[in-house]
């Protein structure tokens, strides 16, 4: 018999309760999931090692006793989720969702470079994709219109010159500035472009030359 999963709060997971977790990539991404654990309670932590993993006993009170010297380091919880991670999606999935952890949450360039059209779809969910030829001359107004990302006319200028948007995690402020090949186009022919706090687009740059 399969332990009936609940919350800390003692309320079931599943589809019906709008919390579900699923094994299907299009449903949950490798992120997503490894996400999903990072972010328990300690208080689910030390029964979902022994319910979700292989982790021999002796090791999972090995994990909870480094884990209870600093909590805040969520030390168990990162352990729980690189497992289940590994065991759902395998190795490159367990290296998908961290890349995607560290573009997002450490605004990490070098690892924007290293992600593929789908994993950046994956993490920034929501966010609209586009394929745009490359023109010489190519300035950062051009690449907000290109992306629909700003209204056209002297309001999308201002949204530019205010600073209110961002190319692969570095603010711009100069609308007219030409883009440049590893700061506003990353060597994988991507740019990831974000109005405001978290509107999103990507830009994928077709015949691009390196």
């Amino acid at each position: 018999m399969v332990p009936l999963v609940t919350s800390a709060s003692g309320d079931k997971l599943g589809k019906t309760a709008g919390n579900a977790v699923w094994l299907n990539r299009n449903k949950t991404s490798p992120f997503e999931l490894y996400q999903y654990f990072v972010r328990q309670p300690d208080s689910n932590i030390e029964r979902y090692l022994k319910l979700f993993t292989f982790i021999p006993l002796p090791e999972i009170e090995s994990i909870m006793v480094n884990h209870g010297t600093d909590p805040g380091k969520r030390i168990a919880q990162k352990r729980l989720a690189a497992e289940v991670t590994k065991l759902v999606h395998g190795k490159e999935g367990l290296e998908s969702a961290k890349r995607c952890t560290s573009a997002l949450y450490h605004n990490s360039v070098d690892v924007l470079e290293t992600m593929s059209d789908e994993e950046l779809q994956e993490l920034f969910k929501g966010a609209s994709f586009s394929e745009n030829l490359l023109e010489p001359g190519t300035t950062v107004l051009d690449l907000c219109r290109k992306a629909n990302a700003v209204p056209d006319g002297p309001r999308g200028y201002q949204i530019i010159a205010d600073g209110g948007i961002w190319i692969n995690n570095l603010r711009v402020t100069k609308p007219e500035q030409v883009l440049v090949l590893k700061q506003h186009i990353l060597t994988n022919g991507l740019s990831l472009l974000r109005v405001g706090k978290k509107n999103y687009h990507i830009v994928k740059w077709l015949n691009m030359v390196t």
